[in-house]
């Protein structure tokens, strides 16, 4: 028996590939399946079942294509009603796979499909657990995110997640491995450790939601306290996993042959509604970039952003990115269903300076240099709540760039305010929004907080350390 946890940083979530005896199964499989049909012919294998957790919303799932391809079965837990061939297992059902089993449990409460995967043995022992978004390491999965769906409320939904860990999973061995479909960083919780595997018994000492004397009125309470508002293009995912979609493979293709020159790249902005989207690097983008074009580079939590920020998975792109970086960016837009790149600069920045068209930039100081200036001027901190409470600039304004768009009246219109993130990324993306909704009086703090603590200014510190 193998099991890889195949675990992608961007998105922060966890896909898994079982072996048994020439059979493979996978669960919650990225778009680009690829990897799994490499894996699958290197070993002689079958790729026989593709089990779905439930209708993800925060990336696009592969099971369509691996099914495709593979003639893989799909399998769903109840509840779910997908408009493609699937099997719906009923609760406890139990798939054969090699000379192990993998029996679908059904945990409604994230949304009311969501399943768990308890995988026995050769020798018929339960052995591992695969959660999905319904338990994760440290917290188990908002119940915010289906109730428009259903017609519930999230208390609602907190209610019957509480039963289904209650009932299904906590009474399981301490021993069993669980395997969660995402960890820190998703937006799918709020509390996740960064470890992407633990017992069940760690978890029950260590995740505040599995509290053995926990009553149900305290779960609801702390699971549905401090959700932040849910990224736009999760419902947009969510029917893409639920309908179908296009072969990465289409999509990637499609724009390959889509390089325009400066004049071309220039007339396209202008003739349509396409956001200039630039992934370069943070310091390349300050440097000198297309005017109204938006920063988010591949180098940070790019897909995840770029669902967070963009309203519309049908929006059309224009790009401008490093050379050889194209399929790379592609599949990575892909992910969240973000399909609709309707070209490329060629040459990339390069070839716009060369044409002598107009470039914008950023203007940006140290933390030096913003120490010695920092009374000036107004301070906005784009980062999350957390980290604000956690520690911050005396008499900085938090302005998080998750709600950006909603809060453009806050920035002063006149006169210059300095703008700052944890690193250098976010408030890269920040000014170039601002920029491009007419606000250009930023002045942007290279290295951020990182960089700030290390001078004298000081720091409201609610805990001692940063993190």
């Amino acid at each position: 028996m193998k099991i890889e946890q195949i675990y992608t940083g961007c998105l922060s979530q966890g896909a898994y590939y079982i072996e048994s005896k020439g059979e493979v199964a996978v669960i919650d499989p990225l778009r680009e399946v690829s990897n799994y049909l490499v894996k699958a012919r290197k070993s002689n294998s079958k790729i026989k079942y593709i089990f779905e957790t439930h209708f993800h919303a925060d990336f696009v799932s592969g099971h369509v294509t691996l099914a495709k391809v593979t003639g893989a079965e799909i399998i769903y837990g109840p509840n779910a009603n997908p408009t493609f061939k699937a099997t719906i297992a009923t609760d406890y059902q139990v798939f054969k796979l090699g000379d192990i089993t993998i029996t679908a449990i059904h945990t409604p409460g994230h949304t009311m499909e969501s399943t768990t995967y308890l995988l026995k043995d050769e020798n018929g022992i339960d052995h591992s657990l695969f959660t999905g978004d319904t338990l994760f390491l440290g917290d188990v999965g908002r119940p915010d995110l289906a109730q428009k769906s259903v017609d519930m409320t999230q208390e609602d939904l907190a209610g019957i997640l509480f039963d289904s860990l209650r009932k299904k999973i906590m009474p399981l061995s301490d021993t069993i491995t669980v395997y969660p479909a995402h960890g820190a960083g998703s937006a799918c919780g709020k509390n996740m450790m960064k470890e992407t595997v633990d017992t069940l018994g760690n978890q029950k000492k260590m995740n505040y939601a599995l509290r053995a004397d926990m009553t149900r009125k305290e779960f609801i309470a702390e699971v549905t306290d401090g959700l932040a508002p849910p990224p736009q293009y999760f419902p947009l995912n969510v029917k893409m996993n639920k309908e179908g979609y296009e072969d990465l493979d289409v999509v990637i293709e499609r724009v390959l042959a889509k390089g325009l020159s400066p004049e071309a790249f220039e007339a396209a902005a202008n003739e349509t509604e396409a956001i200039i989207l630039d992934v370069r690097h943070q310091d390349e983008f300050v440097k000198g970039h297309i005017p109204r074009s938006i920063f988010i580079g591949i180098d940070g939590g790019f897909a995840p952003w770029v669902g967070a920020l963009i309203a519309d998975v049908k929006q059309s792109i224009l790009l401008v990115l490093p050379e050889g970086k194209l399929e790379e960016v592609l599949t990575r837009l892909a992910r969240v269903g973000f399909d609709n790149t309707i070209g490329y600069l060629e040459g990339s920045i390069e070839a716009w300076k060369e044409s002598g068209k107009e470039l914008d930039s950023i203007y940006s100081i140290s933390a030096v240099e913003y120490e010695e200036s920092f009374n000036e001027y107004s301070t906005f901190d784009v980062r999350k709540q957390g980290e604000f409470n956690l520690a911050h600039v005396e008499s900085a304004e938090l302005t998080s760039l998750n709600s950006l768009n909603n809060h453009l009246d806050q920035f002063p219109k006149e006169g210059k305010f300095f703008i700052h993130c944890a690193g250098g990324y976010r408030s890269v993306i920040a000014a170039s929004i601002l920029k491009s909704r007419g606000i250009h009086n930023m002045i942007n703090v290279e290295g951020g907080m990182d960089a700030i603590t290390k001078t004298k200014l000081k720091i409201d510190d609610n805990s001692c350390s940063l993190v």
